[in-house]
């Protein structure tokens, strides 16, 4: 017969333990493994609270806000004082949010949006000062292994050979190249990202046919002397490649990029974003980042799939540091 039982609220930053190891005549509370990982980008600030579950990593929260910091920056690069409250108002939020679910371990980065700007540093500092937890400015070669961390053990399945991550911002482009087993060997990155080329060469709502082919020439400018070690697969992550995958599915072939490109060119930003479920912000960025990454599978010789994990996920794995296996595939839906 089964019994109700009504059980004691755990002490904060515990959890009910069970499976075959729980005793069934007293109650064990564990410690909780419970971590945030926030993303302070050009585009977008977000928070990922996950947990290890037999194994893998468990998605227990997602949450973002369109910041913007790139499109806000001064002439001289700076970042004006009223965005940085902003953003630090948007990370002390998502801070209080994830501490209400029982995260007890957290860790903010902040990429090139904090990175390139002259007063980066200051920023982060006050965001620190507001949301009371520290705000880390990783150089390019961090975030590269963060990502690549991420996107590889997030696949579902064991990467085998050499794989090139692809991570399309807001105002950066990197390309990191490694293996599963060997860990990152190049860490490439270029400032062109698709909140920046959205902001600078294209006005219409659609896109124009010659605004799409301005951003096309600028890409290719960008990338017009690159050189890069040829990879046996290739894996998108980023805000454009977790969008067009509600537009075109998990793969990025010349086809369906440039299938994307008449969509997102066909119809205003709210229409397209109401067809797809989008948010009609990302998708006035969405052409640009399109093309970026066109450009990027060109150079790399291989279609792109969409990964199911970049630097949040990566940031999570790095913090838990043994409490998932990281020799297999390690995401598991929350």
């Amino acid at each position: 017969m089964a019994v109700s039982v009504e059980l004691p609220v755990p002490p904060e930053g515990r959890r009910l333990r069970t499976g075959p190891s729980a005793s069934p005549a007293r109650i064990v509370w564990v410690k909780t493994m419970l971590c945030a990982a926030i993303d302070i980008g050009s585009n977008t600030t977000r928070i990922l609270v996950a947990e290890p579950d037999e194994g893998k990593l468990k998605k227990v929260m997602e949450q973002r806000a369109y910041t913007r910091i790139g499109q806000a920056r001064l002439d001289d690069g700076t970042i004006p004082a009223e965005k940085v409250a902003e953003v630090a108002e948007v990370v002390d939020t998502q801070v209080k949010l994830a501490r209400e679910l029982g995260a007890g371990t957290f860790r903010a980065v902040a990429t090139a949006a904090l990175r390139d700007a002259p007063n980066g540093k200051e920023a982060a500092a006050e965001i620190e000062a507001v949301a009371g937890i520290p705000v880390h400015v990783v150089s390019e070669n961090e975030e590269g292994r963060l990502a690549f961390l991420g996107a590889t053990k997030a696949l579902g399945y064991q990467v085998e050979g050499r794989v090139a991550v692809v991570d399309v911002g807001g105002g950066s482009t990197e390309i990191i190249i490694g293996t599963a087993d060997g860990g990152v060997e190049q860490v490439r990155s270029w400032p062109i990202g698709s909140g920046q080329l959205a902001e600078e060469l294209i006005s219409s709502d659609p896109p124009s046919a010659s605004e799409i082919r301005r951003v096309r020439d600028r890409v290719d400018e960008v990338f017009a002397e690159v050189q890069i070690t040829q990879p046996e697969q290739a894996v998108a992550v980023g805000g454009s490649a977790t969008s067009l995958r509600k537009i075109v599915g998990a793969r990025l072939e010349y086809e369906t990029l440039e299938r994307s490109i008449r969509v997102l060119s066909g119809d205003e930003a709210l229409e397209v974003g109401r067809q797809f479920e989008l948010d009609p912000i990302r998708v006035r960025m969405l052409a640009t980042g399109v093309l970026i990454l066109e450009k990027v599978s060109e150079l790399l010789g291989q279609d792109l799939q969409i990964g199911k994990g970049g630097i949040r996920e990566g940031i999570v794995l790095d913090m838990l540091n043994g409490g998932i296996d990281v020799s297999e595939p390690a995401l598991t839906p929350g």
